[in-house]
């Protein structure tokens, strides 16, 4: 094998399972430990991933901060995907939470569409908006506090005093990203941060709605890990290292 041939399948391997140990590639490959070494520093030089003491993981990506007008254009196919398996898991006569986020427009709008008797609580102007237009079936609750513009929705002390009132059957969380290896799951800005901490303290059950290649993405405030979740909604599986992780700390993947 030559060695460009060896370095595609070592991103391979590592885009596959999140993380590479030098001692399993000079195995597989049958080359030198120090050959390896060679092959994941020049990796690492191209930027394609980071060493680590024994091998290397993948390079997370950091997210960027745009308006939610500009987020809802992007990845719908996907989004939709989500939104309905949210929706699946919404039974009548129960007080959902549903936070800023462009899936929780989405899972918003298939909740007007449908039968399911609700109360849904919302800090989002845009899901409020849109299932005020719904008839009796649908009873909406607006945590209001300082408006966001760029979020398009409520955050801050007078936000987060009124939803510590409630005791929500599920909520459904956006974030800008999680890593499992570190168990963070973060967002952009510390209000928005603050007050999703206080939804999940809250919720009997908190589901995180995110797209799949959000688990190689980073915000910059970490509001929650892993431990405080209990299920993951999404529209594919990850890496086989991030199932093993998430299983191993009971996170339900959906």
């Amino acid at each position: 094998m030559f060695t460009e041939e060896r370095l595609d399948e070592i991103l391979n391997i590592l885009n596959i399972e999140g993380k590479v140990k030098v001692k399993d590639l000079s195995q597989k490959f049958n080359v030198t430990e120090d050959c390896i070494r060679k092959d994941l520093n020049q990796l690492e030089h191209k930027g394609s991933l980071k060493r680590t003491y024994g091998g290397a993981i993948q390079v997370r990506q950091s997210s960027q901060l745009y308006d939610i007008s500009e987020r809802e254009k992007t990845d719908i196919s996907t989004k939709n995907v989500i939104a309905k398996k949210a929706l699946g898991l919404i039974q009548d006569r129960e007080t959902i939470f549903l936070d800023i986020s462009t899936i929780n427009i989405l899972i918003a709008k298939a909740l007007l569409t449908s039968q399911k008797r609700v109360i849904v609580v919302t800090n989002m102007l845009e899901i409020a908006n849109i299932l005020s237009t719904s008839n009796n079936n649908i009873t909406v609750v607006v945590a209001a506090g300082i408006l966001n513009k760029t979020l398009n929705g409520f955050i801050g002390a007078t936000a987060n005093e009124f939803i510590k009132k409630y005791k929500f059957d599920k909520s459904f969380i956006g974030s800008c990203g999680i890593d499992a290896f570190d168990k963070s799951i973060t967002t952009f800005e510390i209000e928005d941060g603050i007050t999703k901490a206080t939804i999940i303290q809250s919720s009997k059950k908190t589901f995180l709605v995110m797209e799949n290649k959000k688990f190689n993405v980073d915000g910059n405030y970490k509001f929650a890990i892993i431990d405080d979740i209990n299920a993951i909604i999404t529209d594919e599986k990850p890496s086989e290292q991030i199932m093993e992780i998430l299983i191993n700390n009971e996170i339900e993947l959906i």
